[in-house]
């Protein structure tokens, strides 16, 4: 792994391409779903704009100094974009449940209620800096995709579910055996890296004010590949913003929107 990522965070940029392309092709459907569509306009273009803007929340690390890497914008339109496609993928729970079994039912709602919740610890770390609350965060991540695999099981396996949608299943479980290993790692990452910092864990916090001033104001421009979270926060900016799940959400929409059942 490169010691500098600031050729690999260039070539980031061509991850705005893709989304735009799939922002085009989403607006170019004849009969869209806007329970899917919608939500994934909205992710595409954040993860457009991150591609173009990239920062880490953790020390306010961004690569371009200019007003649009701020945290606090990117923060804004993170939490939109993160409670629109979770909602876009819990739809497809409740669209392939065709027997409305209440508890599949009730765990895509707990996706979209989980996202919530993470989107406060999140926004709490940013304003705090307290670098256990990205732990906390990223463990809800964890409950909703286990939450997410756990319906699709179940639905995959049902007799009456609709041929068009086990694509879409087996997506879920295909990511879901990918991501889930991974996460475990990554939570292990952030919680080695706040107990590396002393003060930064789970002690005294800074004023809400501070840290939102310094979310809006600060930013540090660096490139080395420690600030950006090394191999995992390369992975995570590139699936995230640039391919995984762009394609993943476009998939989603294109296909619910032309479904047959």
């Amino acid at each position: 792994m490169p010691s500098d990522f600031r050729t690999l965070l260039w070539l980031l940029k061509f991850g705005a391409l893709v989304n735009v392309y799939f922002i085009a092709s989403l607006l170019a459907l004849a009969t869209p779903d806007p329970h899917v569509v919608v939500p994934g306009l909205i992710l595409l273009a954040v993860s457009a704009f991150r591609c173009l803007f990239p920062n880490r929340y953790l020390d306010n690390v961004v690569f371009h100094d200019s007003p649009l890497s701020s945290i606090f914008l990117t923060r804004v339109l993170a939490t939109f974009s993160e409670v629109a496609y979770i909602y876009q993928f819990s739809q497809v729970i409740r669209v392939l449940n065709v027997d409305q079994a209440g508890w599949v039912n009730a765990l895509s709602w707990l996706m979209v209620v989980q996202v919530v919740i993470s989107q406060g610890f999140v926004w709490s770390a940013i304003l705090t800096k307290r670098l256990d609350l990205y732990f906390y965060e990223e463990l809800g991540w964890l409950v909703i995709f286990v939450a997410n695999t756990t319906a699709s099981v179940f639905l995959y396996a049902a007799v009456d579910t609709p041929g068009d949608g086990l694509i879409l299943l087996q997506l879920n479980l295909l990511f879901s055996a990918v991501y889930l290993p991974w996460q475990v790692v990554h939570l292990r990452s952030l919680r080695a890296e706040a107990r590396a910092e002393p003060g930064t864990g789970s002690g005294t916090p800074v004023s809400w004010r501070e840290g939102l001033r310094d979310s809006i104001r600060q930013r540090n421009r660096r490139t080395d590949a420690k600030a950006w979270g090394g191999l995992i926060g390369l992975s995570w900016m590139v699936a995230y913003w640039a391919s995984l799940i762009p394609l993943w959400v476009h998939y989603v929409a294109f296909v619910v929107s032309a479904r047959s059942w």
